[in-house]
C-alpha cells in the first residue's frame, strides 16, 4: 500500500487526503483532522519513515516554515508537495504572472521564503489564489449577509475551486510530476464584484451596494486583499501535468456547488 503523510489536514488537504484514501492509499496527517499531533516528535517521525510521499499545508509562522524547521531532514528523498499561494507574486497591476515571474515582493514575504525553502527541497510547489467550495464560497459570504461589492476599477482576482486542486495534487503525484512551480487557477480572473453578482443571481437576491473600502469598514487583512491585483497563468500545470480546471470559471463552480447543496 502506498502512504502518504500530511501536515495540516485542513480544508484542503482534508479533500487531498479522502481522495488519496479513495485511490488505495494509506494516509497520516497532523492538523485538528488529523491521527497524529504535530508535537509528538516520536509519532510523526516513525510515521515518515515509512511513507513515500509528503504534502504539506502549513503556512509559515512569523518568520519561517514550522515543518522545515523541525522535520526537515526526515523529509530528503521522498516525494514532497507544498501548497502555497499566488501571493508571493505581489501587486502586478493587473498583468498576468506565472512560475517565471518575480516573487517575494508583495506583502506575502513569509509564504514567498517558505515557497522558496521548499523549492530548494525539491518540492512540487502549487501555488494556489482564492480557494472556493462547498462551505466556503460567495454564496456563504451571501448568505450571511457577509459579501461587498468595492468600488475599485480595473482590480480582478484569480481563483479556484477546492475540487480542481485536488485532481491536479493527485495528476502531479500519479505522474511523478517534475520537481517545480505549478500556478493552479482558473481559466477567467476577474473581479470579486462579478462573483458576488453571481452569487446573489444563483441565490435570488439583490447584490449588497457598491461601496468604497472605508464605507464597508473592511479589515486590514481584507484591504491588504484589494492592495494587489494580478491575473494568474496556469499553462505550465495544463502541459505539464495534463490537467484542466473542471471549473473553468467562478459561474460554472458556484452553479456545481447550488446543485451540490
Amino acid at each position: 500500500m502506498m502512504r502518504l503523510f500530511v501536515f495540516g489536514l485542513g480544508y484542503t488537504a482534508s479533500r487531498i487526503a479522502t481522495a488519496m484514501r479513495e485511490c488505495g492509499w494509506s494516509v497520516d496527517a497532523t492538523g485538528s483532522a488529523g491521527n497524529i499531533d504535530f508535537d509528538d516528535e516520536d509519532a510523526v517521525l516513525a510515521a515518515l519513515s515509512g511513507v513515500s510521499h509528503v504534502l504539506s499545508s502549513v503556512p509559515p509562522s512569523a518568520d519561517s516554515d514550522p515543518v522545515l524547521d523541525r522535520y526537515g531532514r526526515a523529509l530528503e528523498g521522498k516525494w514532497l508537495g507544498y501548497l502555497s499561494s499566488t501571493g508571493v507574486y505581489g501587486d502586478a497591476r493587473g498583468a498576468w504572472v506565472d512560475e517565471a515571474s518575480p516573487t517575494g515582493t508583495g506583502r506575502r514575504t513569509a509564504r514567498a521564503e517558505c515557497d522558496a525553502r521548499w523549492l530548494d527541497a525539491r518540492a512540487r510547489v502549487f501555488r494556489l489564489p482564492g480557494i472556493y467550495g462547498p462551505g466556503r464560497s460567495a454564496l456563504d459570504r451571501v448568505r450571511e449577509g457577509k459579501a461587498h461589492r468595492i468600488d475599485v476599477p480595473g482590480q480582478v482576482f484569480s481563483r479556484v475551486h477546492v475540487d480542481d486542486i485536488v485532481s491536479c495534487v493527485l495528476a502531479a503525484i500519479e505522474g511523478d510530476a517534475a520537481v517545480g512551480a505549478y500556478n493552479l487557477a482558473d481559466d477567467l480572473p476577474t473581479s470579486q464584484n462579478a462573483v458576488i453578482e453571481e452569487a446573489c443571481r444563483l441565490l435570488g437576491m439583490t447584490p449588497p451596494p457598491l461601496q468604497t473600502m472605508d464605507e464597508a469598514d473592511l479589515s486590514p487583512m481584507a484591504r491588504g486583499f484589494y492592495a494587489e491585483n494580478r491575473r494568474v497563468a496556469n499553462g505550465k500545470a495544463k502541459r505539464a501535468l495534463g490537467w484542466r480546471p473542471r471549473f473553468a470559471t467562478y459561474r460554472e463552480g458556484l452553479t456545481e456547488i447550488m446543485a451540490r447543496e
